[in-house]
């Protein structure tokens, strides 16, 4: 007797479940959106590069900046940060400090907030030319506008201050525009202008020693005056 069996019917395998992932949204949405199929081709690497950029973009402004610098006023070992008018000494300021046993970005910051590069500009104390120099720190028969005497006596003032305030950049800076007494004082009791030369130049100072394109404490010097001495010392130089 023959039994009837049934056909059973090898049942359809069914396919698993694609895991939606961030990657494949974001080819889906690459496919939605109306560009041209080599841009929607690409889109990866052009987030990849955005990305890429947005770390490295601060740095290549900076080396840009650096390179213009270069390109404009020779190879210096400042920073990008100073004022065209400082920049325009750049080499002179490797020599001057050079010979001086100082650090360039030292004597740069020095040179910006006294005279911004201007070669012969005078205060109403008498403070005299690229680094403001006092007549009293002067030698017989120099010119106190020339810029190399001007630069010697001011980076010996400067170099006497470091060795007076044990190496510290700011208590140097302080000691150049106060004198060495202000080191036997609490800050406190420091004149308002030696206190705020401190302030501006610790921070311009700071940014300088990592090589940075620019520094806020640069900008709140320029915006509390200082950009009208930079403007003058750009006309005085022609830049």
């Amino acid at each position: 007797m023959s039994v009837k069996t049934r056909d059973r019917q090898t049942p359809r395998s069914r396919k698993k479940p694609v895991p939606v992932t961030r990657w494949s949204q974001l080819n889906q949405l690459r496919l939605r959106i109306h560009l041209p199929a080599p841009l929607k081709r690409h889109l990866p690497a052009w987030l990849l590069l955005a990305a890429v950029l947005a770390i490295l973009g601060p740095r290549v402004i900076a080396v840009t900046t650096q390179t213009i610098n270069h390109l404009r006023y020779g190879s210096s070992d400042i920073a990008p940060l100073f004022s065209p008018a400082v920049q325009h000494w750049g080499q002179d300021i490797d020599r001057w400090a050079t010979s001086n046993d100082l650090d360039p970005n030292l004597l740069a910051t020095v040179m910006q907030i006294e005279s911004c590069g201007h070669p012969t500009i005078n205060s109403y104390a008498g403070a005299q030319g690229l680094f403001q120099v006092m007549p009293f720190n002067f030698h017989a028969g120099d010119n106190f506008l020339d810029p190399e005497t001007n630069a010697e006596r001011g980076a010996d003032v400067l170099k006497q201050c470091k060795g007076f305030a044990n190496g510290d950049a700011g208590l140097a800076m302080a000691c150049y525009n106060g004198g060495p007494s202000v080191l036997s004082k609490p800050f406190a009791a420091w004149a308002d202008q030696t206190r705020r030369y401190y302030y501006w130049g610790t921070g311009i100072y700071e940014a300088a020693t990592q090589h940075q394109s620019n520094s806020p404490r640069l900008d709140e010097w320029l915006a509390a005056g200082g950009a009208k001495l930079c403007q003058m010392a750009g006309t005085a130089l022609g830049i």
